[in-house]
């Protein structure tokens, strides 16, 4: 890795965590609930930082590149909407305060690019070193995609993370939440909150995550600055992205399947790279489609559900 790359791994994750400090310390710097119209003017933001990144892309390394990372960003945009359902049975599961859970999110997030971060590194050591492992990656998004489809519907229960059962067998744990702090100290002693144990329970959901969209991203390009940068502006819009569709998330009756197919699609062109490699430009396509298409199909069940429970007028 020569010095001009380390310099703008550099750049680029100071570029991050100059805009998470401008995010948490300035705009949100005290607890309040987070508005719809709010969180879509920070959705656009981030958006925004997104493509313009990707036309920096365009001109510095090309359009194919460029592509690679427009298609990568779509993919984990689209899985990270999956993250909401979760995110949304997460807080209502533990009785979470509106005002903390930006809070929790973005030490959630926070954490999540350190651990992807790190993911991406050892997978693109894996990829170079073991050429085979790509068929391993893509029968696992296969399998994922298959099981996604088959257990859309089954219920979760994060209260029962084992992670958070480990830590309170460790560290005695507060009955009510203490505003936005994650320990207390009572008497001497200090003592974990249930803001701990939601973030822990956040932390752990997205690394099961990151296992399914990191093989996703490498599917369509072997460039670790591409795969990383395309995970983390994704990452950086998904705080925002939930509080816009928190309430709307189970109007989207057809997004499961439509992750499932992304990923068994995605997965099929790993196993099928050194066949035949389908151009990104086609699996953009195909993904958008996907998405589209689940959209589509969800507004209209969504209206028909509405009209047939109506009450029938005279």
């Amino acid at each position: 890795m020569g010095s001009e790359t380390i310099w703008l791994w550099v750049g680029f994750n100071l570029f991050v965590l100059a805009m998470l400090a401008l995010d948490l310390g300035v705009f949100h710097r005290k607890a309040h609930i987070v508005s719809v119209k709010e969180a879509a003017i920070w959705s656009i933001v981030w958006i925004t930082l997104a493509l313009l990144f990707n036309a920096s892309i365009y001109f510095w390394r090309g359009s194919e590149t460029a592509l690679e990372f427009f298609t990568g960003y779509l993919i984990e945009k689209s899985l990270s909407v999956d993250n909401i359902f979760v995110f949304v049975l997460i807080f209502s599961a533990l009785a979470v305060p509106a005002t903390s859970q930006h809070r929790v999110l973005f030490w959630g997030i926070l954490g999540a690019l350190v651990m992807r971060g790190a993911l991406i590194l050892v997978g693109a050591v894996l990829l170079k070193e073991f050429h085979w492992i790509i068929y391993l990656f893509g029968a696992f998004l296969i399998y994922t995609g298959i099981q996604m489809a088959l257990h859309r519907n089954a219920e979760q229960h994060p209260e029962n993370n084992p992670l958070v059962k480990w830590v309170s067998r460790l560290i005695p744990v507060t009955q009510h939440y203490e505003g936005d702090r994650f320990f207390v100290r009572r008497a001497g002693k200090w003592l974990a909150t249930p803001m701990l144990l939601t973030l822990l329970i956040v932390e752990s959901t997205d690394l099961v995550f990151a296992v399914d969209s990191i093989p996703a991203i490498f599917a369509v390009t072997d460039d670790p600055f591409i795969v990383y940068t395309s995970n983390v502006f994704a990452i950086l819009g998904l705080r925002s992205l939930y509080f816009v569709f928190a309430g709307a998330v189970t109007k989207f009756y057809y997004l499961k399947i439509a992750l499932s197919a992304i990923l068994v699609f995605v997965g099929t062109k790993m196993v099928l790279v050194d066949i035949y490699k389908i151009p990104s430009d086609l699996s953009l396509l195909v993904i958008a489609s996907m998405l589209a298409l689940a959209g589509v199909t969800s507004f209209w069940r969504a209206r028909r559900v509405s009209l047939e429970t109506q009450p029938a007028t005279d």
